[in-house]
């Protein structure tokens, strides 16, 4: 069944978290898998390792996660 809100309420729908990794990581299960959409609603990014999907995850915040993307992409993190 299905209630309409009433005028003035928020109603908040929470879904399961998207996962998701770089289109450059192989299907070899080494990757770092984050979750953009929750980043949008908290500020904060989650990450985990693709090989324990059940297992822990991280929370870091946003624009440290991007900080993180522009350096990988500049080449500033290489070895």
């Amino acid at each position: 069944m299905l209630h309409q809100p009433r005028k003035g309420y928020t109603v908040t729908i929470e879904l399961p978290q998207q996962w998701v990794s770089s289109s450059y990581s192989s299907n070899g299960g080494n990757c770092l898998e984050w979750a953009p959409r929750d980043a949008a609603h908290t500020g904060t990014v989650p990450l985990r390792d693709s090989k324990d999907p059940g297992g822990p995850s991280l929370a870091v915040p946003a624009g440290a996660f991007a900080a993180f993307v522009a350096g990988v992409r500049s080449g500033a993190l290489d070895g």
